[in-house]
């Protein structure tokens, strides 16, 4: 776990993420371009939206790309969480490390992302709120 401290445009985007969506926002951070929100549990469905109205205004309107992810208490089902559109991989904990099973060469691809970069933002995110060493892709 780091410590997390805020700067003033990032606590605008949070004042104004929940003001518009009213969910009950954890955190936000800029993430290369864009900004990535952490919901906090059973506020998903308002943060997103009907046909996710509210994150298609709040992305047109702060002019960059959002990303949107419910907290858990279960570091396991938040990695899963975190990246969403991959869904047919193994998540398990050893001790201080994770490991992701990928079942094909196409799956991993999409968890690592173009130059590990989307791994990398992965075990920033997991570190911000969990005491784990490494997140290692198998």
């Amino acid at each position: 776990m780091t410590k997390i401290l805020y700067d003033l445009e990032t606590m605008k985007f949070s004042t104004y993420f929940e003001t518009l969506t009213r969910a009950k926002l954890k955190d936000c951070f800029k993430e290369g371009d864009g900004l990535t929100f952490i919901i906090m549990p059973g506020f998903l469905a308002k943060a997103i939206g009907k046909g996710g109205a509210n994150i298609k205004k709040v992305s047109t309107r702060l002019n960059k790309q959002i990303k949107v992810i419910e907290f858990d208490e279960d570091v396991i089902k938040f990695i899963r969480k975190a990246i969403y559109p991959v869904k047919n991989v193994d998540i398990e904990q050893r001790e201080s490390n994770i490991l992701i099973h990928c079942p094909d060469n196409k799956t991993k691809g999409l968890v690592y992302g173009r130059e590990r970069e989307r791994l990398k933002n992965l075990v920033s995110l997991v570190k911000r709120y969990f005491k784990i060493d490494d997140i290692k892709i198998d």
